[in-house]
C-alpha cells in the first residue's frame, strides 16, 4: 500500500515537472535576443564565404597530396 502511494506521488511529480520544464523553456526562449535582418545577412554571407574558401583550400591540398602519392607509387627501382 505504501508503494502504491509513493508511485502515485512520483507520477504526479513527474507530470508536474514536465509542465514546469516546458514553462521554463518558454520563459528562457523569450530571453533570446534575435539578430536583425541586416546582421543576419552579414553573418550568413560570412559563413558561406568562409565555407567556400575552406572548400577550395581542401580541394587544392587534396590535389597536391594525390599528385604526390601518384609520383611515389609510380617510382620504379
Amino acid at each position: 500500500m505504501v508503494k502504491a502511494e509513493k508511485a502515485g506521488k512520483a507520477e504526479k511529480t513527474q507530470k508536474g515537472s514536465k509542465k514546469s520544464w516546458f514553462e521554463g523553456l518558454k520563459s528562457e526562449f523569450k530571453k533570446i535576443i534575435w539578430p536583425d535582418r541586416k546582421s543576419l545577412a552579414k553573418q550568413t554571407v560570412a559563413i558561406v564565404a568562409v565555407s567556400v574558401v575552406l572548400g577550395v583550400i581542401i580541394a587544392i591540398l587534396d590535389f597536391i597530396f594525390q599528385y604526390g602519392v601518384d609520383i611515389l607509387v609510380n617510382i620504379s627501382f
